[in-house]
């Protein structure tokens, strides 16, 4: 015997049959098991047409929301970087009435940021034919603005009622689950977009079936050369031209070049290849202005899949729906090994694989792929004790592991505070001197995921096979939050191909959150140059002092060492000086007579940085005066960006004479060694005369060569003040460890 109550709870659907049903007994009057008032609605999401530019560089990356009433039905994919995205995605919709108008939204997607709202409209129900296809044009308006102009979105639907009476309760309950499956359907594919449009990256949900998955195929190296004959889009007949790349959900954007229309950027980057062919790559073109929407210069795409792997190809790139050239390096190369694995299969404890990955990193093989640095295995353990994000006082966390431009993916654990991963990730490293950071999310099926916390660990600091409990930090890495996460990390590297990555350019991250004007970091960045030029301006007054006779000992004795310098100076002795200055503070800190001190300020500033960030999170709605302004805003954030790079710099010098990274302090007394030698034992003349020749025959030599300073990208491997306080290492409280409470219960 079958009642209507069982299917209902088993299909969770509405019914209006009230009495117990015989299956043999049943005919088609007694049984009307389907709502007369449920309708089917068919949506084919088109495309969208001169949508709202929400982002600085005059784009948006558009998805739609479709809502009845007040429930989410479905959410499409996002379209990165376009103003006119082309979706083409279905969804199926059971309605009970038509009552409720069909509510569209469309946002721009900001990764770890609000989303901007670009318009919304209405489609009313009630006036669409039955069983026939209808084309939809819907104008996107903001209530608050009704005058703006937002675009429109294009829709086809199709209303089909679910009447009739089915002859037996076999048939009902084939109908009941063809709508269900329809239901779950779209469920999944909303949840498998969300997930893909969180990170910007594919969805890498374990199978338990597949204990282990290489991820990209290979890596593309490109290196932006120049421009050519670009369109003037100023006034002044010139340009300020940038270049953004696409591949796939990778992007970059290349510098700024001001008031040029024959832009040299020499800028190299890589994509990671998820494709067998290679994929096409969009690359863009604008002319940068202050304070209003940046305008298009043009547009070109290489299709990889047309270029031979391991060789470099040389592109002049025509650039359509505008003028001039863009001039490409661009080489295709095998992927390294980078994979996720269960914990009982990782390459480490293999000791046949072990030995393999030791040998290909030993000191005898420096010049074997020098781009090769080293190898790094995480494992990611288990989490204790995290936030509780969901109204049920649990979260569903899972974990993004970041190496640089890398991102691999844990799966997720649902309902839990204290999940296990049990995961094992393996990364190349191309530079040591990169910080893994791990961060927690809590999966929410409607929004965005919930941040739980984050760990930032150089590479350098990792002690190789010993398990240890990271305590989470916030957003800003300054302070602790809820909860520990269980990492076993081990780095194999080449110390000399480390070395000699060391002195080029830095890896620049693909997405960084833009920088904002914040009163506090302006006001950090103020008060830390002001910290490095009062240590001049001091030195400045010692000396003073000196000539003045204000302590007549300490007056002499500089006299005296002035006469002895200048009578006996040759110019090796700076090098010597700054080697000696080493020395002294590296024999200070192993006797126990560190005068390093903890930078309390800094750490201060950055507590009240992330304060006022959470209250801007809160406000989000609230748009100050300044936001409104954009062109004094941005003269500002660079005013803000400048303080912070000279303020860097001075810190960055202090931190190497302080041995904060011993690696790089030992690298800097290797090469005072070897300057001062070579300043003792050659003329000054023949050191200037190669300088020379190297400088006026680079360009002959090597024409696409990026040009940089090696001193400078020394010193951007060495950690800044705040960089010092957000990789610092915090304890474990280990009374909030929920083995540590069982254990005391069962006590």
């Amino acid at each position: 015997m079958l009642d209507s109550y069982r299917l209902k709870s088993f299909c969770n659907l509405p019914l209006v049959c009230h009495k117990k049903i015989n299956p043999v007994e049943t005919s088609n009057a007694d049984v009307p098991l389907a709502d007369p008032g449920m309708y089917q609605l068919d949506i084919t999401l088109r495309r969208g047409q001169s949508l709202a530019a929400r982002d600085r560089g005059g784009t948006s990356d558009p998805y739609v929301k479709f809502k009845i009433g007040r429930k989410e039905v479905f959410r499409s994919k996002i379209i990165h970087k376009n103003l006119n995205p082309v979706w083409e995605e279905k969804a199926c919709v059971l309605i009970d009435h038509l009552r409720e108008p069909l509510y569209i939204k469309v946002f721009d997607y900001d990764f770890g940021l609000q989303d901007d709202f670009m318009g919304s409209a209405f489609l009313d129900l009630t006036q669409l034919e039955l069983n026939r296809p209808t084309d939809v044009t819907l104008t996107l308006k903001d209530p608050h603005y009704p005058d703006h102009d937002l675009g429109i979105i294009l829709l086809s639907v199709i209303l089909t009622p679910k009447e009739g009476e089915p002859r037996d309760v076999q048939s009902s309950i084939h109908s009941f689950l063809h709508w269900r499956i329809c239901d779950i359907k779209t469920m999944l594919m909303r949840k498998s977009w969300k997930r893909s449009s969180k990170f910007q990256t594919q969805s890498l949900r374990l199978s338990d079936q597949h204990r282990k998955s290489h991820l990209w195929r290979g890596i593309v190296s490109i290196t932006l050369i120049e421009g050519r004959d670009l369109k003037a889009m100023d006034s002044n007949g010139l340009s300020d031209p940038y270049v953004k790349f696409r591949l796939g959900h990778q992007k970059y954007k290349s510098k700024i070049m001001p008031k040029t229309l024959n832009p040299q950027w020499r800028e190299q980057f890589d994509f990671h290849l998820y494709e067998e062919r290679g994929g096409v790559m969009d690359i863009t073109a604008w002319d940068k202005d202050a304070g209003k929407r940046d305008d298009f210069i043009g547009r070109c795409q290489v299709d990889l899949s047309s270029l031979s792997r391991e060789q470099t190809h040389k592109l002049e790139l025509q650039l359509e729906e505008g003028e001039g050239h863009l001039v490409l390096l661009v080489t295709l190369t095998a992927s390294a090994t980078v994979s996720i694995s269960d914990l009982s299969v990782n390459s480490m404890e293999d000791h046949k694989e072990r030995e393999e990955i030791l040998k290909r990193y030993s000191p005898l093989r420096i010049f074997n792929n020098i781009k090769d640095v080293g190898f790094l295995q995480v494992k990611v353990i288990r989490a204790e004790g995290l936030m509780a994000a969901d109204v049920t006082g649990k979260s569903d966390p899972f974990c993004v592991v970041e190496l640089n431009n890398d991102r691999l993916l844990t799966h997720t654990v649902y309902k839990n505070l204290n999940p296990e991963w049990n995961k094992v990730f393996t990364f190349n490293i191309k530079d040591i001197h990169s910080v893994l950071e791990v961060t927690v999310y809590d999966e929410d099926r409607d929004r965005s995921a919930d941040f739980l916390g984050r760990v930032a660990i150089p590479l350098l600091s990792i002690q190789n096979g010993e398990q240890k409990a990271y305590v989470l930090k916030n957003k800003q890495l300054t302070g602790p939050t809820k909860g520990v996460i269980h990492l076993e990390i081990d780095v194999i590297f080449n110390a000399v191909k480390a070395s000699l990555r060391t002195l080029i350019p830095k890896e620049r991250k693909y997405i960084e959150e833009e920088n904002r004007l914040s009163k506090q970091l302006l006001l950090r960045n103020f008060i830390r140059t002001k910290r490095c030029v009062m240590v001049l301006v001091n030195a400045a007054y010692y000396v003073n002092s000196c000539f003045d006779w204000d302590s007549p000992p300490r007056s002499l004795a500089a006299f005296v060492l002035f006469l002895l310098v200048v009578w006996n100076f040759e110019l090796y002795m700076i090098p010597l000086l700054l080697l000696l200055l080493l020395t002294w503070n590296y024999f200070l800190i192993i006797s126990g007579k560190d005068n390093r001190q903890r930078d309390t300020v800094v750490e201060d500033m950055l507590e009240d940085e992330e304060e006022e960030d959470d209250r801007d999170d809160k406000d989000g709605e609230k748009k100050g005066f300044i936001n409104k302004i954009y062109a004094i805003q941005e003269v500002c954030v660079s005013v803000q960006n400048i303080l912070d790079e000279a303020a860097s710099l001075g810190e960055r010098v202090k931190n190497t004479f302080n041995w904060t990274v011993p690696f790089l302090s030992w690298l800097a007394i290797i090469a005072l060694c070897v300057f001062t030698a070579i300043l003792y034992f050659i003329p000054l003349r023949y050191i200037v005369l190669v300088w020379g020749i190297n400088k006026f025959t680079k360009k002959l030599r090597s024409p696409y060569a990026i040009d940089n300073n090696e001193l400078l990208d020394f010193l951007s491997r060495v950690p800044s003040d705040v960089q010092v306080v957000q990789y610092q290492e915090l304890k474990p409280d280990h009374s909030h460890s929920p083995y540590k409470r069982k254990k005391n219960n069962l006590g």
